[in-house]
């Protein structure tokens, strides 16, 4: 049992003030392998108070040795990817060698990145008879999700810290263990007191405080909808800046001259990508109708495909779901579609042969998916795939379009020209052409109820950043 009973605030181990603990579930076996404390308002008082006063030095420390101090957290995380990929395959269910290159290897690039990136800020600039200065916001408040636990601290911290931000993270009590770490090695790289500071518990508590708190300069959060909602109004009482990326119900439409051959297996790839637990995750299939048989013998021989197992076996290519509770809204969703009237290709709701315990769900296939069907609308969470038909070109942007969100997308075709004027009807984030390479620098963030405000690269800087005008 890995026991935590301390919380990192003001450079050091503080006790937390309350005396519960929240259990970390083994998503593959349902045992409980380690305990974190259970944050409380004052904790988070005292983790903001440290915070604030940390702010002015830090803003003052000269950006080349705050490029310095995160390099060194880059590579102590690097130093550690075996550790916090193992961590992380058992919390959240993504297989080892996945874990090792995703969740471990984009965390510690984050923070490399970001050292790279502060070199192109465009601090002061002329304009008229003004200085333009860009200043940091202030104390970060990051609110964290389960689903990539160390990557998506890092798009938040790594950012804040170079431009001088001191940051206050929650990060989700169901996978805690890897901020933890993250927390060591910045105290081993040697980040001021109060720079960088950790409270853990339950988004009703800590995660409210931390957003409603007056001396909280700006709040970033990525989870759901629904608690972006209320991250948004707990922070409007103080009228601080707001940056939300969350949910998706993201659209992989594939035109009538794409290669099937490349496109279906890499959709598959893209929607069961951590057992379809991603918010980007390309679950709608939208395809020609004259095609539909094809996609679908090409996707059931690529959804059969994937072996399901413990995420620690190297022989797994899909792991269990993070939770009790995400297993039973995947299989719900599961027996909604089928209710509905979509045609399942391969899948179902009932757990896969000899899994019986842990978090198991089986990849599922749906076609002739309509899209007033509860599983074309919301976001499911689990590697559910749905194909829908379309007719025309025309059609296919509006049934890609036809969602409350607008996450990530992406378009195949034979002309690339073709797939990147498609790509510009999307009304979402950030679009894929034909299968291209993951861009860790490109920005991310969402339209509509997938949010606003960009992460990555020197976007992630930016969106930190406060502009001042000084008139001479």
């Amino acid at each position: 049992m890995d026991l935590r009973d301390a919380f990192y605030i003001d450079g050091g181990w503080t006790p937390p003030s309350g005396a519960g603990f929240h259990e970390v579930v083994d998503s593959n076996t349902e045992d409980v392998f380690a305990k974190v404390p259970e944050g409380t308002v004052a904790d988070v008082e005292h983790a903001v108070q440290a915070a604030a006063e940390a702010f002015g030095p830090w803003s003052a420390t000269p950006a080349d040795e705050r490029a310095a101090l995160l390099e060194r957290i880059a590579e102590g995380l690097a130093a550690r990817a075996d550790e916090i990929a193992e961590t992380v395959a058992r919390e959240v269910g993504m297989p080892l060698k996945l874990s090792t290159l995703i969740q471990a290897g984009l965390a510690s690039g984050a923070f490399s990145d970001a050292a790279q990136r502060i070199a192109e800020v465009t601090w002061e600039e002329e304009v008229g008879n003004s200085l333009v200065v860009r200043e940091p916001v202030g104390v970060l408040g990051a609110i964290t999700p389960w689903n990539y636990p160390l990557y998506q601290v890092a798009l938040k911290v790594a950012p804040a810290l170079a431009v001088g931000c001191t940051v206050v993270l929650k990060p989700s009590e169901l996978a805690p263990l890897s901020a933890y770490t993250l927390a060591e090695v910045v105290h081993e790289a040697g980040v001021p007191p109060g720079v960088f500071n950790m409270v853990i518990g339950p988004g009703a508590v800590v995660g409210e405080a931390i957003a409603s708190h007056p001396r909280v300069d700006m709040v970033s959060f990525t989870g759901s909808t629904r608690a972006g909602r209320r991250v948004m109004e707990r922070a409007a009482g103080t009228l601080k800046r707001v940056a939300l990326e969350l949910g998706g119900k993201s659209a992989n439409v594939i035109l009538d001259d794409a290669d099937l051959e490349a496109a279906v297996p890499a959709g598959v790839f893209a929607c069961f990508l951590n057992s379809g637990q991603t918010c980007s995750a390309l679950t709608r299939m939208i395809v020609p109708r004259a095609r539909l048989g094809e996609v679908e013998e090409r996707a059931v021989e690529a959804v059969r495909s994937y072996v399901v197992g413990s995420s620690l076996d190297p022989r797994t290519t899909l792991g269990p779901l993070a939770s009790a509770a995400q297993l039973q809204r995947v299989r719900g969703y599961i027996r909604t579609g089928i209710d509905e009237g979509a045609r399942l290709r391969c899948g179902g709701d009932d757990a896969p042969d000899g899994l019986e315990r842990g978090y198991f769900v089986r990849p599922t296939l749906f076609s002739e998916v309509t899209s007033d069907m509860t599983i074309a609308r919301e976001e499911i969470f689990g590697p559910v795939l749905s194909i829908l038909p379309y007719d025309t070109e025309q059609e296919a942007v509006r049934i890609a379009n036809d969602t409350d969100y607008g996450l990530a997308g992406a378009v195949w075709a034979g002309e690339a020209d073709r797939a990147a004027r498609v790509a510009r009807l999307l009304r979402t984030g950030q679009v894929d052409v034909n299968g291209a390479a993951f861009n860790p620098s490109a920005p991310f963030g969402g339209y509509k109820r997938s949010g606003f405000g960009r992460e990555r690269g020197r976007f992630g800087l930016e969106e930190l950043l406060q502009v001042k005008s000084i008139q001479r």
